[in-house]
């Protein structure tokens, strides 16, 4: 059977809605890792369940390792991007977040399923700009839908960023714990990406994602 198939090559390919989808997966324990690989292509590429089952067994096997080599690299944070003609841009102040902002940030940046809802505080419709400065609209939760469209590569990137200011807060703050809470904090915060399968990256930044909000706390 011909297929065509659009393979994406970056994360900025694929949309937070789509990692989502897949994310999803990893909770369940019922799924083999040959359906996890079906999913993968299934979610990432467009495509149906019965296109991805009457390709080869090796064409599978390549567009599964063009996409986990998306995810192994390192996500930088995006100030600005574009989407559906709309100029977004991440939040400028941080200091200035509204109660209500920080809220839903610290409530939503740690669950997968809610991850929009963090991205939809932290990026917003540009309203005026001035070379690299720049305002942005007020924040909106009802929004948030629009931000599972936002490309995932914007999205991780500030993740990482918020994950690596919190861990960095924290051992700043070990200077000031006792050595037993040091040595708990430091075990907290270690990271544990030696994880096998076609969803290792996915692990890895899930871990991420779980153990945000104690590492900004």
């Amino acid at each position: 059977m011909k297929v065509n198939l659009k393979i994406p090559t970056s994360l900025n390919e694929i949309t937070l809605g789509q990692y989502q989808e897949f994310s999803k997966l990893e909770n369940n324990t019922e799924i083999k890792p040959v359906d996890i690989q079906l999913k993968m292509i299934e979610i990432f590429c467009g495509v149906s369940d019965l296109v991805v089952r009457n390709m080869k067994a090796t064409d599978i096997t390549e567009i599964c390792n063009i996409l986990n080599n998306m995810f192994d690299t390192e996500h930088q944070l995006v100030n600005r991007f574009k989407l559906n003609g709309v100029d977004y841009g991440f939040i400028p102040e941080l200091d200035d977040m509204t109660f209500g902002e920080y809220v839903d940030l610290d409530t939503f940046i740690g669950d997968n399923d809610n991850l929009h809802r963090a991205a939809n505080v932290l990026f917003r419709p540009i309203e005026f700009k001035r070379g690299d400065r720049y305002t942005i609209k007020d924040y909106d939760s009802d929004t948030s839908e629009v931000a599972k469209e936002f490309p995932l590569d914007v999205v991780l990137g500030a993740i990482v960023f918020f994950y690596r200011l919190g861990k960095d807060l924290s051992v700043a703050m070990m200077n000031s714990l006792d050595k037993k809470n040091e040595k708990d904090l430091a075990q907290y915060l270690i990271s544990h990406p030696n994880m096998d399968g076609s969803i290792h990256s996915m692990q890895s930044l899930t871990e991420i994602l779980q153990n945000l909000n104690i590492s900004l706390n």
